[in-house]
């Protein structure tokens, strides 16, 4: 583990005023916050501390055929490219198990019908001899759009392919496509074309599904229209709560256009939602408060900070490099940073304070335990996911059993490999666990228990003695 030491002149009360351990003594302040960092499959651990719909749009229309028409005239003789991936693949927990059987690919499934996207604009007759070539079932236009989208083409490629759609459909070009149009003009961040067709949209729709509206929130924040992007924040309220990701453009933008008190006023709004801000939008308020002299903005950074603490959350180290950026520019203080490591024992070799333990107190643990029975156990409908009679069973098997170390997802467990039987897997999974003397419970379903080609009798028998099982009524 490293750690990242801040040593100041200053004392900081509101870090420790509940952790009398913390305070250091006059003059110096420490405060530790958890860093992690992920780095393909290996997760290090760090730390640092501080020592309806309207008439079509025919003028935007006509302004991208004319746009892809003039872009046609100077690339005739661009080469083609090679693809071989859907912009949209199966579901994380199917491609998740997939990837345990072994395949030499790991990536997106391959695309059966292998098609070379241009790297030129076409013209109206070559996007025909391309459409006659496309042997897939698929719609030929959403196919090659995907493709666009997922391999990032040009702009001006993905523009003639609208252009002759628009031709062929009286000006018309559906809205799958212009989705998947933005998304490479936000990609691209080619802000006029985003601008094109946010225009189009808005002529055309009333409303727009939660995609498109983060395509366009996301595009127009770079613009001089940015406060747009409000508007689109406000249209999604009326449906539904906006997602962390529209509140943190709309934040990143208020920065960026140097509105902080909209920039503060959404962060508000976004933790009155519950939501958990990304960590990112944290970020860019100390990126944005670097050599501000302003107790008031740095109040609400500290506040920040005790927020990352009380909730765990743990900054990556491009994050950490920004506190640190901040604590160092703030004029007339005298903070320093640097990296160090934490002992083994917790304490940090920086500063020589023991890290804050994340063990639950008694009341912590009593609190934790009545939550989830009363959220996710029982839910607030009983009948949705049990039976009352059936959450007393439970409950009065759970009183009788001792502390468990690990509790299995027996039958989500059992499908992780799809080719094993499913009993055979969670035996294996039990057994493992049962030799480093853990104690476990198996949860699952009553027809885990009848003999099947999936489930054998003596295989359940045995994760039976090994460990403490609940099987629920089939619902």
């Amino acid at each position: 583990m490293m750690t990242f030491c801040f040593t100041g002149i200053r004392s900081l009360p509101k870090f420790w005023k509940s952790n009398p351990y913390l305070s250091v003594g006059p003059g110096h302040s420490y405060f530790s916050l958890f860093l992690k960092d992920y780095c393909g499959l290996r997760n290090q651990q760090k730390w640092f501390s501080l020592k309806a719909v309207s008439p079509q749009n025919t003028k935007a229309v006509n302004l991208l055929i004319a746009k892809a028409r003039y872009l046609r005239k100077g690339d005739e003789g661009s080469n083609q490219v090679f693809s071989d991936s859907h912009l949209f693949a199966a579901g994380a927990a199917k491609k998740r198990s997939q990837m345990n059987t072994h395949r030499e690919d790991h990536g997106l499934p391959p695309v059966r019908n292998t098609i070379q996207l241009p790297t030129r604009p076409l013209n109206s007759e070559e996007w025909d001899k391309f459409k006659e070539d496309f042997k897939g079932k698929a719609n030929f236009e959403s196919w090659i759009i995907s493709q666009m989208a997922h391999c990032h083409s040009s702009i001006d490629v993905a523009k003639s392919l609208l252009a002759w759609v628009a031709a062929k459909n009286n000006g018309i070009v559906g809205y799958d496509l212009l989705v998947k149009y933005l998304y490479l003009c936000v990609f691209h961040k080619h802000i006029s074309e985003v601008i094109d067709v946010y225009e189009i949209m808005k002529a055309r729709y009333k409303r727009l599904e939660p995609g498109g509206y983060t395509l366009l929130i996301q595009g127009l924040i770079h613009s001089d229209r940015w406060k747009e992007a409000l508007l689109l924040l406000e249209d999604i309220k009326k449906v539904m709560i906006p997602s962390k990701k529209n509140y943190n453009d709309c934040i990143e933008g208020a920065l960026l256009h140097q509105d902080v008190n909209l920039a503060w006023n959404l962060y508000q709004e976004l933790l009155g939602h519950n939501l958990i801000p990304m960590l990112k939008t944290l970020k860019a308020f100390f990126d944005f408060g670097k050599n501000i002299k302003d107790d008031q903005y740095s109040n609400k950074l500290f506040d920040i900070l005790l927020y990352l603490r009380n909730n765990h959350l743990y900054p990556g180290e491009s994050f950490a490099h920004s506190i640190k950026t901040w604590f160092e520019s703030v004029p007339g203080e005298q903070w320093k940073g640097q990296f160090t490591t934490i002992q083994g024992s917790g304490q940090c070799s920086g500063c020589g304070k023991t890290i804050e333990s994340l063990h639950l107190s008694p009341e912590e643990y009593e609190f934790l335990k009545e939550k989830i029975m009363r959220d996710v156990i029982d839910g607030g409908d009983q009948y949705k996911k049990t039976t009352p009679q059936e959450l007393e069973r439970f409950q009065n098997f759970v009183k009788c059993c001792p502390p468990f170390d690990i509790v299995i997802d027996g039958l989500n467990v059992a499908k992780t490999f799809p080719k094993a039987r499913e009993s055979q897997v969670l035996l294996h999974v039990v057994s493992q666990l049962a030799k480093q003397n853990l104690q476990l419970l198996v949860l699952g379903r009553k027809h885990m228990l009848t003999q099947h080609s999936r489930w054998r009798k003596d295989e359940m028998k045995k994760v039976q003695k090994q460990a403490s099982c609940f099987f629920a009524d089939n619902m």
